[in-house]
């Protein structure tokens, strides 16, 4: 070692003194550079001087094993279904987000829910995924981020929406009420717009307690910890057509995961596409300028949600076509009567179809559907 730091300060001396010498005299300078040695004559006047001697480094080379076996593996990257995809969190069981569109087109046709059922993603390891057991007395519905009514053109579509990992824990009358009212809204945009974009999913939020301090505190259930959200988001982005020259238009909305009443409109939970980002850890439609190059939705469009009696009115519509017997048929308008909502001309169009298709079943199916 010794030996080492004396060359390197007789060097440190010498170069030391070559500059020294260089600056006292401008003629011994040209005095060494004389006797370099000659080189060969250049055969192209662009040929580049040789390259110097690499130096010699003080540390040696280290193998790069960071990545040898590689690194953890979160389970978040895509995963794509006929017309919705996800990504999904493998700690908490349920999608981080899932984005989906929807057009006229993909909002009618004979794809009926009462085929599908729910289950687990064939495509997520049994370890990371929710069951069906984990909901069962839970207190929690199963809710859809992508809604099985927004594929009723293809069966496979609406089967895969009933994935768990399209699913979150929701509080049911949020799910059958508020959160429904928004799902028919989108479906309602298009009538228009041609083209519809939504990214669904769950939020965690921190909330203030007692102590004056926010926590991040959120309830799991069954066996496998799904993650109960505080709250639920949607995104939507719209486009008029393929050819308008309109702008886009962009609404952001978060709903807490609880009960919320018929006097409440959508208006109420927007915030900025800023905000949900910010609150989320994510960024929607990278690709979209969401400053120069859209407009607020709920300023060109309505944002507005079905009333309780237009509500009331199409699920009794629903229940109407999903009828087995006379006697449900009945009871159903029984019911609407009891409300006192009067039925509008296309539940009766409806009803009058659907009675006339039961009275000419026959008795052996009438029976074998009282009984399932």
């Amino acid at each position: 070692m010794a030996g080492v730091w004396g060359s390197r300060l007789a060097r440190s001396h010498f170069l030391g003194g070559f500059l020294c010498g260089a600056t006292a005299s401008g003629l011994a300078a040209i005095h060494l550079l004389r006797k370099r040695p000659k080189q060969a004559p250049s055969d192209s006047l662009t040929e580049k001087p040789p390259k110097p001697p690499p130096l010699l480094q003080d540390e040696p080379l280290i193998e790069p094993v960071l990545e040898k076996y590689g690194f953890p593996n979160a389970g978040t990257q895509v995963r794509y279904y006929t017309n919705h995809a996800l990504s999904y969190d493998q700690a908490k069981r349920v999608p981080r987000w899932v984005i989906e569109h929807i057009s006229k087109q993909k909002t009618l046709g004979s794809a009926d829910r009462k085929h599908c059922k729910f289950r687990p993603d064939p495509s997520i390891s049994p370890m990371f995924s929710a069951m069906n057991e984990d909901y069962l007395g839970s207190g929690w519905s199963r809710g859809h981020m992508a809604p099985a009514g927004d594929n009723k053109y293809s069966p496979k579509a609406m089967a895969e929406t009933f994935y768990l990992s399209n699913i979150v824990p929701q509080n049911y009358e949020n799910n059958a009420g508020f959160w429904n009212r928004i799902e028919m809204y989108c479906r309602e945009l298009t009538e228009r717009f041609e083209d519809i974009w939504i990214v669904s999913g769950p939020l965690t939020l921190p909330q203030m307690e007692g102590d004056g301090k926010k926590r991040v505190t959120y309830q799991v259930i069954g066996k496998d910890d799904v993650a109960v959200p505080s709250h639920l988001y949607k995104v939507i982005l719209a486009r008029r057509s393929k050819t308008s020259a309109d702008p886009l238009v962009l609404g952001a909305f978060v709903v807490p995961n609880v009960p919320i009443g018929f006097d409440h409109q959508l208006l109420e939970f927007q915030v900025s596409i800023e905000e949900l980002e910010k609150m989320s850890g994510l960024v929607f439609f990278p690709r979209v300028n969401k400053i120069e190059d859209v407009r607020d939705l709920c300023e060109i469009d309505t944002c507005k949600l079905m009333s309780l009696e237009e509500f009331t009115l199409y699920i009794a519509t629903r229940k109407l076509r999903s009828a087995r017997t006379l006697e449900r048929l009945e009871k159903i308008m029984s019911e609407l009567q009891e409300k006192e909502i009067k039925p509008d001309e296309y539940l009766l169009k409806v009803y009058e179809k659907k009675k006339g298709e039961l009275a000419t079943q026959k008795p052996t199916e009438a029976r074998e559907a009282r009984a399932g």
